[in-house]
């Protein structure tokens, strides 16, 4: 889903807000599409929970994405 460069400057969690905002952009993640929740998108990248969440709080204060309490992060309408 996204992929890091351990070699590139930026930060991990950077990346991945770079990512899913590419992703988003290009019409790879549709509105209202479900992204992978932190225990599992942090398994698949092999880091930190913490990382992930901090990305997934990024987006959220862009409006990339909005998080339901008990239901997972989502794409909001662009």
């Amino acid at each position: 889903m996204v992929h890091l460069d351990y070699r590139d400057a930026r930060p991990i969690y950077i990346q991945i807000v770079d990512g899913f905002r590419a992703q988003i952009l290009a019409g790879v993640l549709q509105s209202g599409e479900k992204l992978p929740s932190v225990r599992e998108l942090a398994t698949e990248l092999s880091i930190n929970p913490n990382t992930i969440q901090r990305a997934y709080r990024e987006l959220e204060q862009e409006g990339w994405i909005e998080s339901t309490p008990g239901k997972g992060s989502f794409v909001r309408s662009i």
